[in-house]
């Protein structure tokens, strides 16, 4: 009787609904969709005369669209699996930050400090 009762619960667990529905996977879809042409416009149409405020506005599509990519095809929320699932939310985001803002500063200092014959291109050569 105790198989039987273990088999049912393991049965059980089989029947789970499934994480998201093909209607849910078309609008994450579509969001992306929408999310990618909208700074692709901005860009190609020249929209705004300032470039930092282009900068600003696609920085802020990008996090959206990780949102929705998160939501819709990686299915996390903040209940599932007893918080393993925030926990590598939290990992994500500092190695992204790491690797986003190690990759910067390696590059900006790279730039400031190149040797000043290499910047002044064919003048700059003995």
């Amino acid at each position: 009787m105790s198989d039987h009762h273990e088999h049912h619960g393991h049965h059980e667990h089989a029947e789970e609904a499934p994480h998201s529905s093909f209607k849910g996977y078309m609008i994450g879809f579509v969001a992306s969709v929408i999310l990618t042409a909208i700074p692709f416009w901005m860009v190609m149409s020249d929209v705004l005369d300032s470039r930092n405020a282009t900068i600003l506005i696609i920085l802020g599509f990008a996090v959206v669209q990780i949102v929705v990519h998160m939501i819709y095809f990686l299915h996390m929320d903040f209940q599932s699996q007893g918080g393993w699932t925030m926990l590598s939310l939290i990992f994500t985001v500092v190695l992204l930050f790491i690797t986003l803002f190690g990759s910067l500063w390696v590059m900006y200092h790279m730039n400031v400090n190149m040797m000043p014959s290499m910047m002044g291109g064919a003048d700059g050569m003995p």
